[in-house]
């Protein structure tokens, strides 16, 4: 299946580390080789670059490692396609407006009988289930709030309630933001990390590279990297029980609900 990466901090951060472990398993170091995407906010604005070339070699995956865009919520997928040919409109992550703001959604997983109804408020341009997916869960929240936002709080218990529905239709590891905070839902792997002072180097798994976070972070920076497996080898990264739903806010894990019957696990 795909991997994701997201990344959610307290100020602007440029994510040109954890992309360069990423990018090599777009094809060199694993076999997601079918497209690549990432997205950046910036405001209410959003950079968002696609690309159907495998990572490795993508010139635009380049760009984004030596580019140090500085953004406080970041999504990107690298795809191995399941639904969908290879194409530019099946490439993750995937972007729509809702309560004038921009969202952007990507999927890790395989949903093979997921057909929802849709009303056409959003409707898919590609052929993915992943795609699908967005749609109906931008639809959902439409309905059920109309054309006024509702609290963070009552939004992730929405999704909580929502991902309960999609989560039962197949394997559903999930990013989800509009620009305030960063929702991650585990179906059946998601890692994260927070890195806070006092900061450490770290060295990337899929690249020789290291980089010393005191060098490049003040005492007050606080970042969350989320990622399918772990980007570094020198660090404790957390598993994400499965069947769980995140919600990251300011670098921090605020807020996590279990998508699955039973008791939730503690988190490792």
């Amino acid at each position: 299946m795909c991997q994701l990466l997201g990344m959610n901090c307290n100020v602007p951060t440029d994510i040109c580390f954890s992309f360069a472990g990423f990018q090599a398993r777009g094809g060199a170091t694993d076999v997601h080789s079918d497209g690549w995407g990432i997205a950046f906010f910036e405001g209410r604005g959003t950079r968002v670059l696609l690309d159907p070339q495998p990572s490795c070699s993508s010139p635009l995956a380049g760009l984004v490692r030596s580019y140090p865009i500085h953004s406080e919520n970041v999504i990107a997928h690298i795809r191995k396609a399941t639904q969908g040919g290879v194409a530019l409109e099946n490439t993750h992550p995937f972007m729509r407006e809702l309560w004038g703001r921009y969202w952007i959604f990507a999927h890790n997983g395989h949903l093979p009988d997921f057909e929802p109804e849709l009303d056409g408020s959003f409707t898919p341009v590609g052929d993915t289930d992943s795609e699908r997916a967005f749609c109906w869960l931008l639809q959902n929240l439409r309905l059920r709030f109309g054309s006024r936002p509702p609290s963070q709080t009552l939004l992730f218990e929405t999704l909580h309630q929502l991902t309960l529905d999609l989560g039962a239709q197949g394997a559903c590891n999930y990013l989800l933001s509009n620009g305030d905070c960063l929702f991650a839902h585990c179906s059946t792997q998601l890692t994260y990390i927070i890195r806070q002072a006092p900061f450490a180097v770290a060295h990337l798994r899929d690249q020789d590279l290291s980089v010393d976070f005191s060098d490049v972070t003040t005492p007050d920076d606080r970042v969350a990297v989320i990622a399918t497996v772990p980007l570094t080898d020198n660090e404790q990264w957390t598993t994400m029980p499965g069947g769980s739903l995140w919600l990251f806010e300011a670098g921090l894990p605020v807020l996590h609900r279990p998508t699955v019957a039973g008791p939730e696990k503690a988190p490792a």
